[in-house]
């Protein structure tokens, strides 16, 4: 008679994602230093007077490996501006919920004085990139743009409601959005951190101009 064999109790299962590869992590890095390095050669230069080659000197990676990330450079165009939308998504909400305003002037300062840290402060390439590039890319890339958007200036919408309320706002809420939009933009083409105002000082100068007020 055989003894029964012994059977081997099988691993257990990690919960949860699987870890990234140490390839895979560097991926991930290469393809951010790929997107920081487009979006500031786009806004500097331009999209069409922009080459891949330069794109890959800037990141220090070889003439053809930017597409190993990216089909082309449309693409890289896209994506560009896709990361500066969701991340002025998420720097907004977290600037939201920091200060948590419970005036509408005040909630309004601090739409306006993110509003210029995304567009002025550090790291500020992409959304102006997104701002004057617009006709490079396609119908389609522009629908998934317009809906990033949308979700970005919603938070807006109440608040200049709350103003036109109050008799703060004066003009229509919708044209004041797009004009308030229009005016802050328009300081990536004018500023200068090294000559201009202060960011803060900024703000305060906008709430003073759009509602006659000061936060």
């Amino acid at each position: 008679m055989h003894a029964e064999a012994e059977t081997a109790t099988p691993p257990k299962r990690p919960r949860g994602r699987p870890r990234k590869t140490v390839d895979e992590r560097d991926d991930g890095n290469r393809r951010r230093e790929v997107l920081h390095a487009a979006a500031k050669l786009f806004r500097r230069k331009g999209f069409h007077a922009t080459s891949t080659r330069d794109i890959a000197a800037a990141a220090g990676m070889q003439s053809g490996s930017p597409f190993y990330h990216f089909e082309s450079k449309q693409a890289l165009l896209h994506a560009v501006m896709v990361e500066g939308m969701r991340t002025a998504i998420e720097r907004q909400r977290i600037a939201i919920e920091r200060s948590a305003p419970q005036d509408p002037v005040a909630h309004l300062r601090t739409l306006i004085r993110n509003h210029f840290d995304v567009l002025l402060g550090p790291g500020s390439d992409f959304i102006p990139v997104m701002l004057y590039e617009a006709r490079s890319i396609t119908p389609r890339q522009r629908t998934v743009l317009a809906d990033l958007q949308a979700e970005y200036e919603a938070p807006w919408v109440p608040v200049l409601e709350a103003l036109h309320e109050k008799g703060l706002l004066k003009a229509d809420v919708k044209l004041s959005r797009l004009l308030i939009f229009g005016a802050l933009n328009w300081s990536a083409q004018w500023y200068d951190r090294r000559k201009g105002s202060t960011l803060d000082e900024l703000a305060d100068a906008a709430v003073a101009l759009f509602i006659g007020g000061k936060a």
